[in-house]
């Protein structure tokens, strides 16, 4: 019995901490609405150069400014990221303090804005990365660096590592899961870590801070230009956030969906399903219909059976046949004497070879 009550005791005490479940979810929530917002860019500036060729330009450090907004104002108000406050978590910091801080209270200064950048700047500096893995991938195999030069000596270097290095990066994140699973950890994520703090689910008391602070914004009156244009400012940023919030909690299938339908790995798959058919083989007519046989040696005519003169093609078939016995067949049958397809004069190609 005192087992068990130890036990209970434990489980009511962790009930705070979030699920893997959760916390994964909220880290793939942001990953899915990039891709979205960047090919919503792609096909306005397609639609558009001139007018939106910019967006698709500056579209990381658009997106990163947006971002860092969108951080900036949650963790200010709730305590939390976008996503953690979508999943109802918040933020606080590492200790054994048994009175957990409301959410409204906010993070203190130095956590807040390790948060901050932690959020924002290392996805950012993560997806230049790879961009930059790319660039050098693409240049290596058209590279006019002299083999010994020391720059292709170094990114070649560089381009070896990279795989190791990612595989470092990754792995790290899922031993932290993996320990985050076995109760072995406080946080599932290594950027939690490094921020100083850990993640809880909201409680009653946080829900009814936060609607208690947005109601206050709400009825407050300002007076003052200063401050009215901060609030309106504020307000501008809390609509922003909140439509965006609704908008996900209705359309996050939606997101996840684009997110596959775009991903590398579904590209050959959708190639595969859009691709064009193959043409069907040529269709010999019988040679008693008058269809011509292929001659054995490539440079004679399947018409004369001499050696061609001003090769011509017909572009319907691809056969290669002289100009003047091709032009007097087609003339006379509308049609290519090898595969019986229809054919009209404007169907002849001329072909020149270097030699001519």
């Amino acid at each position: 019995m005192a087992e068990l009550g130890a036990h209970l005791t434990a489980a009511s005490a962790g009930d705070d901490r979030p699920s893997i479940f959760e916390a994964v979810a909220q880290d793939s929530l942001m990953a899915a609405v990039k891709p979205a917002l960047q090919h919503l860019v792609k096909v306005l500036a397609e639609s558009n150069p001139g007018r939106y060729g910019f967006l698709w330009h500056w579209f990381d450090e658009i997106y990163v400014l947006l971002d860092l907004l969108l951080q900036q104002h949650y963790l200010a108000r709730c305590s939390a990221s976008f996503s953690e406050n979508f999943y109802s978590l918040k933020r606080i910091p590492i200790g054994d303090c048994r009175q957990q801080p409301l959410a409204t209270a906010g993070l203190p200064k130095r956590q807040h804005w390790k948060s901050l950048l932690l959020l924002v700047l290392v996805p950012y500096l993560k997806g230049k990365l790879e961009k930059l893995v790319s660039s050098l991938r693409e240049e290596d195999e058209y590279s006019i660096h002299p083999p010994s030069s020391s720059w292709k000596r170094f990114y070649r270097a560089f381009l070896a590592a990279y795989p190791f290095v990612n595989m470092t990066w990754e792995g790290w994140f899922l031993i932290q899961q993996l320990c985050y699973i076995l109760g072995k950890a406080q946080h599932h994520s290594p950027m939690l870590r490094l921020a100083g703090v850990r993640l809880v689910r909201l409680t009653a008391e946080d829900i009814q801070a936060l609607e208690k602070k947005l109601a206050g914004d709400t009825s407050s009156q300002t007076h003052s230009i200063k401050t009215q244009v901060q609030s309106a400012v504020r307000k501008a940023l809390g609509g922003f956030a909140f439509s965006l919030s609704t908008g996900l909690s209705i359309s996050v299938f939606f997101l996840q969906f684009l997110d596959w339908w775009y991903s590398s790995e579904n590209q050959e798959t959708i190639k595969s399903l859009t691709a064009l058919p193959t043409p069907p083989p040529p269709v010999h007519l019988d040679h008693g219909a008058g269809s011509a046989l292929l001659p054995k040696l490539k440079t004679v005519c399947p018409l004369c059976r001499k050696i061609r003169v001003n090769a011509t093609a017909l572009s319907t078939s691809g056969f290669v046949f002289c100009y003047r016995c091709v032009y007097s067949y087609v003339k006379t049958h509308q049609r290519c004497p090898i595969t019986g397809y229809a054919t009209e004069l404007q169907h002849l190609v001329k072909l020149y070879s270097p030699e001519s």
